[in-house]
C-alpha cells in the first residue's frame, strides 16, 4: 500500500544551471548535491554505465530532486504536456504575482498565460506553466483565490 509522495524528478542537462533557476528564481531550498557512485547508479537504474549527480530540495511537505546523468545519458525527448508519458510539477506560490514577474525578468518561458481555475476545489485562484531551462513543465498555483 503507498502511504505518501516521497519526492518527483526531473532529469536535467546541467545540474549548475538548473540547481540555480530552482533556488534562485523559484526560491527552493537546496538540501544539497550529491554524486553517486557509478556501480551503485547502473544498478537503481539499469542504464548501463549511469553515473549520477543529484540535488535535493526541502519543501514544507516533500522533496524535489534533479538528477543529471555524468555518464550513460540519454536523448533529449519532448515534453510537451500534450505528449503521452510527459509529466509536470505543480509548485504553490503565497505572491504568484512576484513569482510570475521574477520567472518572466529571469526569461523562462510560459507554456500559456496566467488564468483563473473556473471550478473544483482551487476554484479563483491564479495559475499558470511555465518551463525551467530543460523545458520541463511546471505548474505555478496561488495557495489563496484571486480577489
Amino acid at each position: 500500500m503507498i502511504l505518501s509522495l516521497h519526492h518527483p524528478s526531473f532529469t536535467v542537462e546541467n545540474l549548475e544551471r538548473s540547481v540555480a533557476f530552482y533556488r534562485d528564481v523559484l526560491g527552493l531550498t537546496l538540501e544539497g548535491i550529491m554524486e553517486r557512485d557509478p556501480a551503485y547508479s547502473e544498478g537503481v537504474t539499469g542504464v548501463p554505465g549511469a553515473h549520477l549527480k543529484v540535488a535535493y530540495f526541502t519543501l514544507p511537505n516533500a522533496s524535489f530532486e534533479l538528477v543529471e546523468y555524468m555518464e550513460g545519458k540519454g536523448v533529449k525527448i519532448d515534453t510537451s504536456t500534450n505528449n503521452t508519458g510527459s509529466a509536470h510539477v505543480c509548485f504553490v506560490t503565497d505572491d504568484f504575482d512576484a513569482l510570475t514577474e521574477r520567472l518572466r525578468k529571469a526569461g523562462a518561458v510560459f507554456a500559456g498565460e496566467v488564468n483563473i481555475v473556473p471550478g473544483g476545489s482551487n476554484r479563483g485562484k491564479k495559475i499558470v506553466y511555465v518551463e525551467d531551462p530543460d523545458n520541463n513543465t511546471l505548474e505555478l498555483i496561488s495557495s489563496k483565490v484571486s480577489g
